[in-house]
């Protein structure tokens, strides 16, 4: 199954520098679960002015549950990076298929 995952962070003044503290901590996690097939593409999200805001992502798990186990241990929920989630099952056009 694939999802979309949109998420806004929080607001606060301290919101990009939580971001950034565990900024290497939730890549490293995105590049081990690359190279197992279930990180397909993503970025962060950026305000009219560069910063990032928020992030977006393709995911391909077995199923939900699967991804809700992974996302557990996510740093930028743990550190409150992320304010606001949606995920959506999705089916993403692959134009090499």
């Amino acid at each position: 199954m694939q999802f979309a995952l949109v998420a806004q962070d929080f607001k606060d003044d301290g919101a990009l520098d939580r971001r950034l503290a565990c900024r290497e901590a939730h890549l490293e996690r995105v590049r081990v679960l690359a190279a197992q097939g279930g990180f397909i593409s993503g970025g962060g999200v950026l305000d009219a002015s560069g910063k990032m805001v928020g992030s977006n992502a393709h995911f391909s798990f077995a199923d939900r549950a699967s991804f809700d186990a992974w996302l557990e241990a996510e740093p930028y929920i743990l550190q409150r990076v992320w304010e606001k989630i949606e995920i959506s099952e999705v089916r993403l056009f692959n134009p090499a298929a």
